[in-house]
């Protein structure tokens, strides 16, 4: 058992890593190819890259009856609204914040946590979260925020939005009762996400794709390692680990979004991501602490 808590504590880690740096790369991304054609596009890739390695196991296959429930679920929150509004908002708002709000996960998994998962919610429990959350805060600063931009209030509404999608998933990947693997059953998943994403492109977004080196590395990227990858990781991550301890830990992706998205695109270093850091990391310790009790 503690090998494998400690393989998916290294799961999560290398999620940090890729994940921070996914949101700097989605950016530029996001000056080649529409929102939603990039959500179907990094599908894709991560669709075929997925069934290719489970034909080289021997284990594709179609998934159990019990599984119906979590292959549509994941497929409908996680890859068809998640990562579209993601996309979407991204087209609007600055990448570090957009990792930051995408990341107000917390707010909605423990109460749903402790309401329908029935898990324990201490008072430590709860201080971690509402620490990481008040850092969370910080590095938002709404005080510097444009609230008379119309564009910039719908993206970090859709990233809200997305953040509570995830969070909805989270809470059911961590019931369900699963027959089948994360990595067997995430290319149906990725069918159902597209079947959605996929009509939705073909009929709102008709800017012409610009293809080019730069993109197709991107796409590669994103399909391949934040997609195909990271979705099983983190789904992984979510059966292993509590779903509180779960989206608290995710909070340093943000973290890592701001980093390198300042390193790469110049986005702006402030003493709010300092100060945030120290709340965020200091909920963490809270939470780590508590489940070792």
């Amino acid at each position: 058992m503690n090998k494998l808590v400690s393989s998916v504590w290294f799961l999560l880690v290398s999620l940090v890593v890729i994940w921070g740096l996914t949101w700097p790369i989605m950016k530029i991304g996001l000056t080649w190819i529409d929102p939603l054609w990039f959500t179907v596009t990094r599908l894709l890739i991560a669709l075929v890259s997925l069934v290719t390695l489970l034909l080289f196991l021997g284990r594709f296959k179609l998934p159990h009856k019990q599984d119906y429930p979590i292959v549509f679920g994941v497929g409908v929150l996680q890859f068809a609204c998640l990562t579209s509004l993601v996309n979407l908002g991204l087209a609007e708002v600055s990448a570090g914040r957009a990792a930051l709000l995408s990341y107000t996960t917390p707010l909605w998994v423990t109460p749903g946590a402790y309401f329908l998962l029935k898990e324990q919610v201490s008072a430590k429990t709860l201080l971690g979260v509402g620490v990481g959350v008040c850092g969370l805060l910080v590095l938002f600063n709404p005080f510097g925020f444009d609230w008379s931009d119309a564009a910039v209030l719908k993206g970090n509404g859709l990233l809200l939005l997305a953040a509570l999608c995830w969070a909805i998933s989270i809470l059911q990947v961590r019931k369900h009762q699963w027959k089948g693997s994360a990595l067997e059953l995430a290319p149906w998943q990725m069918c159902v996400g597209l079947s959605i994403v996929i009509p939705i492109a073909y009929f709102f977004e008709t800017r012409a794709t610009v293809w080019n080196t730069e993109l197709l590395m991107i796409l590669v990227y994103c399909g391949v390692l934040t997609t195909a990858f990271g979705q099983w990781a983190a789904i992984r991550v979510a059966q292993i680990l509590p779903a509180v301890t779960v989206s608290l830990s995710f909070l340093t992706i943000p973290l890592a979004g701001i980093m390198f998205s300042a390193l790469w695109l110049g986005e702006e270093l402030t003493l709010t991501l300092g100060i945030g850091t120290v709340f965020i990391v200091l909920g963490l310790l809270l939470q780590m602490n508590f489940k070792r009790a």
